[in-house]
């Protein structure tokens, strides 16, 4: 009884952790166009060189003169792997008359191929009415990712199977007020998908033999096994000033709702047909500057209120976070070769949204972007952008517990560990008007 009870509790905290791991800050993706992801997307929101222009900023549809059609994909390939660290295994010994609990020391070290590699389409039209009026559709994503530990992993409740992916289907208009002045709304209709999968373990040892030996068996059961997909409808506004041909400026706001995902939601701690996912809202200002014939400087900040991101509540779990609101800075140059030829390249500082609370699933930390990218025009109506991206993250010491506290005494299971994710971003792109 004693055991069982013990487990139990072991149990549910393993769950709660482990929904946060698949939630880790790094389900937002900057991966909305090759063009932008070439400069480290500093300016998106104002620079307005192709359709994809919409996704940061709706009015930038103002400054189009005919109709404009973009689409490409983008290849994320993560590597998230545990430099060095220990697992602590629930272990029950039952060696006199009442269960001794206790753990087992396991070496993680060296666990690599977490990550994954994911493929990110997008598509784009701008349509001007007349001088003052556009409207424009798009398809993109805007949160997504994706890591699964093998099957033989020894913390198991700790990092199983995350899969999570999202698309934006948008609609948009856009009003020019005057030479300076342009404003734009739209609205999003964003499709989920989360699959999770979570097991536990714990060791049941006794004395055997003659002299007794302790002799441990593994008993492996699953705790979270997630399949789910829902919709919602979001909105954006934003707004362009334009103090000339060569100097412009751009604000946006999107709201992101809660998506309501409805499928299996199995849990140790119960079963439910659905569950809440709160996505954050997002502010970007943007700046673009013709220094030059040749050259122009731009840059962008941007705001994401992952505090939104507070509670989750799953199969009778109730999990809160220590989330705080985070963002980004990003700077860049274009390189105006010929008539043929553009060069960008561009640099990002991610701020992380975790703080106290860590994962090994997918560690999150600051990251640094190192961007590059060009366009080729094939004729005067279309031309192909490539884009890539380092993405360099730093160590994060991870230190979990899941269980309980009986006096001083911590009972449970328990990680601690050194984490590191870098990811390549290459993307690709085709523009045309008409």
């Amino acid at each position: 009884m004693f055991k069982k009870r013990l487990l139990s509790c072991a149990v549910l905290t393993a769950l709660s952790v482990a929904s946060a791991q698949s939630m880790a800050a790094g389900f937002q993706l900057n991966s909305q166009s090759a063009t932008g992801l070439g400069r480290a997307f500093a300016g998106d929101a104002v620079i307005a060189d192709n359709a994809s222009a919409m996704a940061r900023n709706p009015a930038t549809m103002a400054m189009f003169k005919e109709t404009s059609m973009s689409l490409g994909f983008t290849v994320i390939d993560t590597d998230v792997r545990i430099k060095d660290g220990t697992y602590n295994q629930f272990k029950v010994s039952n060696v006199g008359p009442v269960p001794i609990p206790g753990s087992n020391e396991i070496d993680i070290s060296g666990t690599d191929g977490i990550g994954s590699t994911a493929v990110v389409p997008n598509f784009y039209l701008v349509v001007p009415v007349n001088d003052q009026w556009a409207w424009g559709l798009s398809a993109y994503s805007n949160f997504g990712t994706g890591t699964e530990f093998k099957d033989d992993f020894a913390a198991s409740v700790f990092g199983g199977t995350t899969e999570i992916k999202s698309m934006n289907f948008g609609a948009s208009l856009s009003y020019r007020l005057n030479e300076q002045w342009s404003f734009g709304a739209g609205l999003d209709l964003i499709y989920g998908i989360g699959k999770l999968k979570r097991d536990i373990d714990f060791a049941s040892c006794s004395l055997e033999g003659l002299p007794p030996k302790e002799v441990c068996n593994t008993h492996k059961f699953n705790a979270l096994d997630v399949d789910a997909s829902g919709f919602a409808v979001g909105g954006n506004v934003g707004v362009v000033y334009e103090v000339n041909d060569n100097h412009r400026f751009g604000l946006s706001y999107r709201y992101s709702p809660t998506v309501t995902a409805k499928g299996d939601v199995n849990t140790v701690a119960g079963n439910a047909d659905k569950m809440d996912m709160p996505l954050p809202d997002m502010a970007e200002f943007s700046g673009y500057h013709r220094l030059h014939d040749k050259f122009a400087a731009h840059y962008s900040v941007q705001w994401v209120q992952w505090s939104a991101f507070d509670t989750l509540y799953m199969g009778g779990i109730e999990k809160e976070y220590a989330w705080k609101d985070a963002g980004h800075i990003s700077v860049g140059g274009t390189y105006y070769l010929n008539n043929d030829w553009i060069l960008r390249a561009g640099y990002m500082y991610d701020v992380a949204a975790t703080d106290d609370i860590k994962s090994i699933s997918i560690p999150d930390s600051d990251r640094q972007w190192l961007s590059a990218g060009f366009t080729y025009r094939i004729d005067t109506r279309s031309n192909v952008d490539f884009g890539a991206t380092y993405l360099i993250g730093k160590d994060t010491q991870v230190d979990e517990f899941m269980g309980v506290e009986i006096g001083d005494r911590p009972i449970g299971t328990s990680v601690s560990a050194t984490t590191r994710a870098d990811a390549i971003l290459v993307g690709l792109q085709y523009s045309r008007t008409f």
